[in-house]
């Protein structure tokens, strides 16, 4: 606001003070990068190639000429997938395929890639609309998780396959633990039920209690009744997100061990 007003006070012409604030909104971003940067302990030869790795399409429909995430996406998914997949086969030399691919599966899903996403903070730094922001879209699961595989494929793209290797097992080391562990969950609505009705029936039901804001961005309010008590809730975008984190509440509480 000051910044405006010192700007019309000296009578600046229109298209010097366009090219101000585009000046300002790089300055912006480059901050932003160097912030994120630092925090994955990285620094990027082709920075442009890492701003791209953070952009989301709905940020790229609004601008002219930007790139967005998703081809990078589609190549840091392999790259990601190949590294775990070297690592089970030398590190499991006594397993047998589908042992490996169950692993696999779980060390790359959604979730691990989403609780990789939020130990980064990546949320915080991405490039995307003021809609999709207002619709929840720094904290979606599938945002994030696509988010993490783009900065995997420009970190290959930039540094080769060695340092890609580095970095990815570094940072999925807890990952890959907790798998082997088999403590990483890809659906906590069955896991859930699973558990309950290990002994028997159990009545589980999902109840909306509210819905906010208007249809464009409609955030969903749920809870979690086992046998009509109420033990858990949860929020988010879609009924579905919703349920699963009102499930996820309730198994990581403990309390579905109680029933």
């Amino acid at each position: 606001m000051i910044m405006k007003t010192i700007i019309k006070s000296v009578g600046i012409d229109e298209n010097i003070q366009i090219n101000f604030r585009k000046g300002v909104m790089t300055m912006k971003h480059d901050i932003k990068l160097q912030d994120l940067e630092r925090e994955l302990g990285l620094n990027f030869s082709n920075k442009e190639l890492f701003k791209i790795a953070i952009t989301h399409s709905s940020y790229a429909n609004q601008k002219k000429k930007v790139e967005f995430n998703e081809r990078l996406e589609f190549l840091g998914d392999s790259v990601l997938q190949l590294i775990i997949s070297e690592y089970l086969y030398t590190h499991f030399a006594e397993k047998p395929e589908g042992y490996l691919t169950k692993m696999r599966s779980l060390i790359v899903c959604e979730n691990s890639l989403h609780d990789m996403a939020n130990s980064w903070n990546l949320g915080v730094y991405m490039n995307m609309s003021k809609g999709e922001e207002l619709t929840g879209g720094r904290n979606r699961i599938s945002i994030l998780a696509d988010c993490v595989e783009a900065i995997i494929a420009a970190i290959y793209l930039d540094k080769g396959i060695e340092y890609s290797k580095a970095f990815i097992l570094n940072n999925f080391k807890a990952t890959i633990e907790k798998a082997t562990r088999n403590e990483i969950i890809l659906d906590y609505k069955t896991k859930l039920q699973e558990i309950l009705q290990q002994n028997g029936e159990v009545d589980i039901c999902y109840e909306l209690v509210k819905f906010e804001g208007p249809p464009h961005k409609r955030k969903f309010f749920v809870d979690l009744l086992i046998n009509n008590c109420v033990k858990g809730s949860g929020q988010g975008y879609s009924k579905k997100e919703a349920e699963q984190n009102a499930a996820k509440e309730v198994m990581e509480s403990g309390e579905a061990m109680h029933e």
